[in-house]
């Protein structure tokens, strides 16, 4: 730490309690300057010849034999002024960056200008600031941390400006001219203590981060820290990506439970104020911030109920880079007096704005070739596309388990990424089966409905093994599952991918855009109802038993072409049969709704993440249930 001795005298001040000071002197003191609550018994010469404002309370001081003078309103109260009486002596004071703010200020207060003498205390502490202080990354912190208690004076002497712009130039110097100890907040390396082994006398260059000021900065409160963290971007000499990390590290310091996404212990509108200034400091380059931060940040702002300004802010820039979220980071939790766990509006807003993107680059196409640079971020790769995709399916296995979620609010957003092609729809067939299970009581068409987002032709062998076994799910689903499964298994011996269905068969399933929505009838008379009906545990396995056969003739069926057509044909009327034979649908037309309610307890599991590993954790029910 910096610091400037002044005067040569020794000091003499004496103290009388906690309230008199005087100097220890062979001659009577002649004024009685009241600072606060103490008294200072001094000498009126020594302190008139340096002091423009004390002559001019001296002069105006009704009581000549006895001058008394009050200055209550002095900044840095009795100790500034002691510094200051002190110079007036010429006895020895020493300025450092805790005291010389004060001084200053309290210098300035009195008039100690050199217009009342030459090398008055004010031109010293100015040479000291300039030369010292303002060159020391670790002095001009804490300086700036010591003007809070002296405003407005030090904002109208410029200390808070100049301190500033000394820490945003330091932070925005190139690494290797850093030569000062660039963190006073962290022990020292080894080779800086000479303690290193390897230390031979040559002092090794130390690499120095990129983000060596972060974790100093967090020290500054938050109007400090913002006016910073502000003149480093108008520099431009320290890329988003730092800026970033700087506020991550100051919410993850100053908001108490902030890394665990809730609020505790804190003052709600200081925090408030914090994480406004927060956002209102966010980088605007794209991936300059993690996707987890801002989602935090949001969670914080709701918690807080901070401006609604704020909060749009940041659901569009959690939008733009959605593709780098997680399931964990999307919970966030509904605001008091909801009945839902988790707050789904603010996800599909979210998830709008990620999907906006692409519909704005094709509404407003750039008309030059610059423009087309710059535009070029917003383009959503099909990458990007798919990891939104599952995680919105991980999202909405989530929120299936909250029994107050409204059907409406699922499919809302899971209409959302339809229109982004995934190989699997494992996820979202968890994500169903989850909402059947913690919604029993929902209706026949309400079950229809959901079960239209999934596509069976996607779902892989694990997710169709528990999916035939699902008591849960509608017949018609039952029915397409089995039958996707059967004709791979006829049609591709390694069951690795679902192949093109022949028009023989397609002619007995769903013909919609590929995928599983609409009616399953065939030319039978079966109604809507009975198809949207749950069947029973005999009913799948009696139906399954009843498909499993499409499998005759699957070894020949790698001879050739035409064999292949022959099996094609094959299972097409084996299927037709099946449809039609009112023997084995018969209980299933006379079932009602509450027989199939009753009948469709909870006897199979969600098939989780849907891998082998979870479908070996029911062998005895594989088993029973084999497709094979």
């Amino acid at each position: 730490m910096k610091f400037m001795k002044l005067g040569s005298k020794p000091d003499s001040f004496q103290t009388d309690g906690n309230n008199v000071r005087y100097v220890a002197s062979e001659l009577a003191t002649d004024i009685t300057i009241n600072v606060g609550d103490v008294k200072f018994y001094l000498h009126k010469f020594p302190l008139l010849s340096k002091s423009a404002r004390l002559q001019k309370l001296v002069a105006a001081a009704n009581d000549e034999i006895d001058d008394e003078v009050y200055i209550p309103d002095i900044p840095g109260g009795p100790a500034a002024f002691e510094i200051c009486a002190k110079f007036c002596y010429g006895m020895t004071v020493t300025l450092n960056a805790y005291n010389v703010v004060a001084a200053r200020c309290a210098a300035e207060y009195l008039e100690m200008q050199e217009s009342v003498e030459k090398g008055n205390i004010i031109y010293k502490i100015e040479v000291f600031l300039n030369s010292s202080i303002f060159c020391s990354w670790k002095d001009s912190i804490i300086v700036l941390q010591t003007t809070k208690s002296l405003q407005p004076w030090c904002e109208e002497l410029k200390v808070v400006s100049r301190c500033i712009d000394s820490i945003a130039s330091k932070a925005s110097m190139d690494t290797s001219k850093v030569e000062w100890s660039y963190t006073y907040n962290r022990k020292k390396l080894p080779s800086e203590n000479k303690t290193d082994p390897q230390w031979n006398g040559v002092r090794k260059q130390q690499i120095v981060p990129k983000d060596w000021w972060v974790e100093d900065l967090c020290e500054l409160e938050i109007d400090f820290y913002k006016r910073v963290i502000m003149s480093i971007k108008t520099k431009g000499r320290v890329s988003g990506d730092i800026v970033g990390e700087a506020l991550k590290a100051y919410a993850l310091r100053r908001i108490p439970g902030f890394s665990r996404g809730v609020i505790q212990s804190c003052d709600v509108a200081k925090c408030r104020s914090l994480v406004e200034s927060m956002i209102w400091l966010l980088p605007i380059e794209k991936g300059s911030i993690s996707c987890s931060f801002l989602l935090k940040l949001l969670k914080a702002a709701m918690l807080l109920d901070s401006g609604e300004m704020g909060r749009r802010e940041l659901v569009k820039r959690i939008g733009r880079e959605l593709d780098e979220a997680s399931v964990t980071d999307l919970l966030i939790p509904a605001p008091a007096g909801e009945t839902m766990m988790y707050d789904v509006d603010v996800v599909l807003s979210i998830v709008e704005e990620f999907v906006m993107q692409e519909q704005n680059l094709e509404i407003e196409p750039p008309p030059t070739e610059e423009m087309q640079e710059i535009t070029s971020i917003g383009f959503i790769s099909d990458t990007s596309k798919l990891t939104v995709a599952k995680l919105v399916d991980g999202y909405l296995a989530e929120i299936a388990r909250d029994p107050n979620l409204p059907l409406s609010k699922f499919i809302d957003l899971a209409e959302m990424v339809s229109g982004f092609s995934r190989p699997v729809h494992d996820g979202l067939y968890r994500a169903i089966d989850m909402f059947l299970k913690e919604h029993p009581g929902i209706t026949k068409s309400e079950r229809k409905k959901i079960c239209k987002l999934m596509d069976c032709k996607k779902l892989t062998a694990d997710a169709c093994m528990h999916a035939v076994q699902n008591e849960r799910l509608p017949l018609r689903v039952v029915v397409q599952v089995l039958f996707f499964e059967q004709v791979r298994a006829a049609t591709s011996p390694s069951g690795s991918s679902t192949p093109e269905i022949p028009g023989s068969l397609r002619a007995l399933i769903p013909q919609e855009n590929g995928g599983s929505h609409g009616s399953s009838r065939t030319t039978t008379t079966n109604t809507e109802e009975d198809w949207d009906a749950v069947p029973t545990t005999e009913e799948l396995k009696a139906l399954k038993g009843e498909l499993a056969s499409l499998r005759l003739g699957n070894g020949r069926s790698e001879k050739n072409e035409g064999d292949s057509r022959s099996i094609e044909k094959a299972a097409a009327t084996k299927v037709k049969g099946l449809l039609m034979s009112k023997k084995l649908f018969s209980k299933i037309w006379s079932s009602k709704w509450s027989q199939d309610e009753n009948s469709s307890s909870d006897t199979s599991e969600s098939p989780g993440s849907v891998n082998p590993e979870e479908t070996k954790s029911t062998p005895s029910r594989n088993r029973r249930y084999s497709v094979s």
